[in-house]
């Protein structure tokens, strides 16, 4: 199911964001926080990655009342649904009281037609209107791959590793 994963609050994030603190270095608290967004980068674009890949397959096109299959026709619709969906996976990363990253889908950048379909692709079945009209309908079938939960459960260990060595350099910068 797509959500979203976090590195946060462990009790190593906690002590060293508040020794950094105490340190008052805004420059190391600016590298610490690049450095753990381009930890958690990888994960972000295997994620893009992943639902751009994502097969869809139609039904096929139905014959009208005339018993005749009609012809298609341009999209009035100019934007592409993978890349779309790829545009809201997004990072944020907090050095604050709870610190640590964390990859997400925002609702928000998605039009208001496409703000569940994250997770209607993940179940598998997409029932839509042809072309925005209400009376005719379609289903399209994606395989229900888990594209989130798989490619999460991947590259979450990379991240943790890469998060780890951040935290062995930033606290060997504040002996």
């Amino acid at each position: 199911m797509a959500g979203s994963i976090q590195v946060l609050g462990t009790g190593q994030l906690i002590q060293l964001s508040r020794r950094m603190r105490r340190a008052g270095g805004p420059r190391l608290r600016q590298n610490f926080s690049r450095r753990i967004r381009r930890a958690a980068e990888p994960l972000h674009k295997d994620l893009q990655q992943a639902i751009r890949r994502q097969p869809l397959v139609s039904e096929g096109r139905k014959p009208n009342k005339f018993g005749k299959v009609p012809h298609g026709g341009p999209s009035p619709n100019t934007r592409p649904l993978r890349s779309t969906l790829a545009g809201s996976i997004r990072i944020s990363v907090r050095t604050g009281a709870n610190p640590g990253a964390r990859i997400w889908i925002d609702k928000g950048r998605l039009p208001e037609d496409l703000r569940n379909m994250p997770w209607v692709i993940d179940e598998g079945r997409i029932r839509h209107p042809v072309f925005g009209n209400r009376k005719r309908w379609a289903t399209q079938w994606a395989r229900p791959s888990g594209w989130w939960t798989k490619t999460v459960t991947k590259g979450t260990p990379r991240m943790w590793a890469e998060v780890n060595r951040v935290l062995a350099d930033v606290r060997r910068d504040l002996q």
